[in-house]
């Protein structure tokens, strides 16, 4: 254990026992509800308990969150007393964040360096950013039907369900929560059970500020209990998933039975097109950060990295090479570039990859096992395969994980119709300094967000999400406020004018 793990320890407690936090308050663990181990992936040991939220507890969640819509102030107050508020809710993430970084690296075995750097930093920006949409946002009138002046305006929509994911858990959550609530709405959260500490600590933060009790409030457990109860729950007006795209289906559907409007980010096997006309450096240095960054646990990896035949040899020969060096270990530790997956199973699944590829006839390049240089912790070594072709399964399902699949091709034409040959279509990454070959990637590649000449990046104004089955919706600036909100259209006549008097006469 290096110093920078035991100094954190001495000074931030972890909860024994996690529960939920009602109406401003955590719930007692005392009550119904399995208890779940939560378990760092660092040392493979019990951290603490996650009290698992009953569907009475569940229940008991959404109708404070609707109490709080319907009498509470928050939705009638002015936009720019929910603005201070939501900006006292950025500094105390900033004010609190290498307590809410050491949390997450512990729970999700993401590097420390990572998340405070920048998950953190985003957990605070979203709240900023959708307090600045909200106090920007505008209505409509029309005038074009006389003698008619008609308004449009936005209304929150009432409680959100807000499920989260496991392998960003601040920067994505944080991000559901303030563009729900920035719009006048409340919700209740339910992060992975595999990863609670940290977002249970932003909620505890959330409420040192002057936000009223009831906006925001946290469930914790498994989907299949505590989220089926919470989507299915007929006082939650609106739905919002991240993860996979089997959970999301299952969610769509259960939502639908309510006809509950849903968004789902969904995931991703996004190709990540290296031209003969790219800069080969910097075309390897994103490649690497595309599939390994957030320890390879993310939906808009460039996993299938598709190399032009011409440069193949050199730049996989390059890319293998740096991938042995890169510095798997201790997420604490600040040399640390990659640090163990999030939990057991998902470690197991990852490395059955491995014979997969194998058994498609692809080739083992670099990797393939758990680090040998850890006697315990979920380590892998970074691993690339060369896929036979496009139709093998480890080109088709996504991985989630620090794995690279190559593939080679002749000309633009057949990269794209590989990078389409997808069930799905999140992102898309296009290395070339020709701009033809530039532009005809960004018109053909279906993809939801294209990134041209660099690893990922997001720029929250702009729409994010993904085609086919890589989700339902946008979040953006625009797109949440739209989601988040109903439209309302009063027709007010600027003039008197005569009407029909039916029955007036004899």
């Amino acid at each position: 254990m290096n110093a920078v793990t035991q100094d954190m320890m001495k000074k931030f407690s972890v909860n024994q026992h996690v529960t939920s936090f009602i109406d401003g308050n955590s719930v007692s663990p005392s009550g119904s509800g399995e208890d779940i181990p939560v378990i760092s992936p660092i040392t493979e040991g019990q951290i603490s308990l996650l009290r698992e939220a009953s569907i009475d507890e569940v229940d008991h969640a959404v109708r404070n969150a609707r109490d709080a819509f319907e009498n509470g102030p928050w939705r009638h107050m002015s936009v720019d007393e929910r603005k201070a508020i939501m900006l006292q809710i950025r500094d105390v993430i900033a004010a609190n964040a290498d307590e809410l970084a050491y949390l997450e690296s512990l729970n999700a075995g993401l590097t420390l360096n990572y998340v405070k750097g920048f998950h953190v930093k985003r957990a605070g920006w979203n709240f900023e950013f959708f307090a600045e949409v909200a106090s920007q946002a505008s209505g409509e009138a029309y005038t074009q039907t006389q003698p008619y002046l008609s308004v449009v305006t936005r209304e929150p929509i009432g409680v959100g369900a807000l499920i989260g994911p496991w392998n960003a858990p601040l920067a994505l959550c944080s991000m559901k929560v303030a563009s729900c609530i920035a719009f006048g709405n409340t919700c209740v959260l339910k992060p992975s059970e595999f990863t609670p500490l940290s977002l249970r600590r932003v909620v505890e933060l959330i409420h040192e500020t002057d936000i009223p009790k009831g906006v925001v409030n946290l469930v914790n457990g498994r989907g299949h209990v505590t989220g089926d109860a919470l989507v299915s729950h007929p006082e939650v007006d609106v739905v919002s998933f991240t993860g996979g795209t089997k959970t999301g289906a299952m969610i769509a559907a259960r939502a639908g039975e309510g006809l509950k409007p849903v968004g789902l980010e969904l995931g991703g096997k996004s190709a990540n097109i290296i031209t003969a006309t790219a800069d080969m450096d910097r075309a390897l240095d994103g490649a690497i950060l595309g599939i390994y960054s957030n320890n390879g646990q993310q939906c808009l990896a460039g996993s299938r990295i598709l190399v032009e035949r011409s440069i193949a040899d050199e730049l996989i020969e390059k890319f293998v090479a740096r991938s042995k060096k890169i510095k798997v270990g201790d997420p604490m530790d600040g040399a640390t570039e990659i640090g163990p997956v999030c939990y057991r199973a998902h470690m197991d699944r990852v490395l059955s990859f491995v014979d997969i590829a194998k058994n498609d006839g692809g080739e083992l390049l670099t990797g393939g096992s758990r680090d040998s240089r850890h006697e315990t912790g979920l380590y892998l070594e970074p691993t690339a395969v060369m896929a036979k072709s496009n139709d093998a399964q480890v080109c088709q399902e996504e991985i989630f994980g620090p794995f690279a699949t190559f593939l080679t091709y002749d000309d633009i034409d057949e990269a794209l119709a590989i990078a389409n040959a997808s069930e799905f279509g999140l992102v898309g990454y296009i290395w070339s300094d020709h701009l033809p070959t530039v532009m005809k990637a960004s018109q053909e590649m279906r993809a939801g967000t294209i990134w041209v000449n660099t690893p990922m990046t997001r720029e929250l104004r702009a729409p994010f999400g993904g085609y086919k089955k890589s989700g339902i919706g946008r979040d953006s600036a625009k797109d949440c406020l739209q989601f988040f909100t109903e439209e309302k259209t009063t027709t007010i006549p600027m003039s008197t004018f005569p009407l029909a008097k039916w029955g007036a006469s004899d």
